[in-house]
């Protein structure tokens, strides 16, 4: 990260901890901050360095991803074969253990007495690391953090199901099958945004600059030869999985949010929305 992007990230955690901390400080229970925001723009650094800030405060902080509480590659192959195959790539709603994300957000409160741990998500191997590498929570938290690409979002109508949004769902989708399935899931998370306390969103200027973000990052694993860096064609591919719910993110999001933080295309915050 550039001096400048580290500086804004501090500025921009300060002033959101801010916000909220009169909020936190009178929360009986852990208090709940969704985080969300789409490939590339950073809201796993934001959650890292909001956590950092907030410790210095006095509150003890965890940080839960979305990311983590994939599906190992076993259970998606099985979603594949009953399913459908696109269902074989992570990332879409249904390829999430909800019910495990919500019995950790149920026991950390009494971390004290019970340690809470969750599960870690290689993405260099594409399944979830062993339980013996999983995180463990021992001490009850003041704030939770829970980032992801699709904190908050509702649903499509199944008008909106109708057409395909790209190559991949024309081709490889073409009955809609796939996209009717993810969609229906979806609902499934919804008691899951109820239980935050607030959202933040950060709103990219579109999905291409989006694309343009994740492709970035991608080529920097590639140079550094991490396994299962994507190349250009494969990361094309990838991406599309994720481009209709991430359109309907972008349309639907920042009127749901408490704090839309807005970007322009070389990620510089252009405005806050409260």
């Amino acid at each position: 990260m550039s001096p400048d992007a580290s500086t804004q990230n501090s500025t921009l955690a300060g002033h959101l901890l801010d916000q909220f901390a009169g909020r936190v400080a009178r929360a009986r229970r852990p208090y709940l901050l969704g985080l969300s925001g789409l490939q590339g723009s950073g809201k796993s650094t934001l959650a890292r360095e909001m956590k950092v800030q907030a410790e210095a405060r006095g509150w003890a902080t965890e940080v839960l991803s979305l990311d983590d509480f994939y599906y190992g590659r076993s259970e998606r192959d099985v979603l594949a074969h009953q399913i459908h195959p696109l269902l074989r790539t992570r990332g879409v709603p249904g390829t999430h253990e909800i019910e495990l994300l919500m019995s950790v957000l149920a026991a950390l409160p009494e971390a004290d007495k019970l340690p809470v741990s969750h599960p870690r998500f290689d993405k260099g191997r594409d399944t979830r690391m062993p339980p013996s590498k999983w995180t463990s929570v021992t001490r009850p938290p003041k704030l939770v953090i829970l980032e992801g690409w699709a904190i908050g979002l509702r649903p499509q109508t199944l008008a909106a199901l109708h057409e395909p949004v790209n190559a991949l769902e024309r081709e490889e989708d073409p009955e809609g099958i796939w996209r009717h399935w993810v969609n229906k899931q979806l609902r499934a998370y919804q008691p899951l945004w109820r239980k935050l306390d607030a959202l933040i969103v950060l709103q990219a200027p579109n999905w291409d600059i989006v694309r343009k973000w994740r492709s970035e990052q991608e080529e920097e694993l590639l140079a550094r030869h991490a396994p299962l860096a994507m190349d250009a064609d494969t990361m094309v591919r990838f991406l599309a999985h994720f481009e209709r719910l991430s359109r309907h993110a972008l349309a639907t999001l920042p009127e749901l949010a408490d704090v839309s933080v807005e970007y322009d295309d070389n990620r510089h915050v252009i405005a806050l929305n409260h």
